[in-house]
């Protein structure tokens, strides 16, 4: 059974890095993934691997944060789980958000951040924090 036995774990294992969080979407969806992930997040697409470009979906990135779109073809929004992005200037987030006619939901402040639930247009939750001052 998973984490019963700590003994095989050695010091030197560690996890290092997220290298990138990949979201479902419907098929189809690539023009409004676009249009959410650089239009509202800032991201700039990236491009796909020759060898899945067939199964559609986008890649966006800033440099440092990877999100993957994927192609779920029974797609259900994940709206429970989600990632939380730690974003500079939250308001403009959320006001270039609304603007677009994105969803954006309050939650319990969590000490020490800002925090907001934005919507990305296939219903997927995504989290900004930003340190308080």
């Amino acid at each position: 059974m998973f984490g019963r036995d700590v003994r095989i774990c050695s010091p030197s294992m560690t996890i290092v890095a997220i290298d990138h969080i990949l979201l479902a979407m419907p098929a189809g969806g690539e023009a409004l993934a676009r249009d959410f992930y650089t239009g509202v997040l800032g991201l700039t697409e990236m491009p796909k691997p020759d060898a899945l470009v067939a199964r559609g979906g986008a890649w966006f990135s800033n440099g440092s944060v990877q999100i993957h779109l994927g192609v779920d073809p029974d797609f259900h929004p994940a709206k429970k789980a989600h990632p939380a992005l730690v974003v500079r200037d939250i308001q403009g987030y959320v006001g270039r958000a609304q603007a677009q006619g994105c969803r954006v939901a309050h939650d319990e402040p969590l000490p020490g951040y800002e925090r907001v639930f934005i919507y990305d247009p296939f219903g997927n939750r995504i989290e900004l924090i930003e340190p308080a001052r």
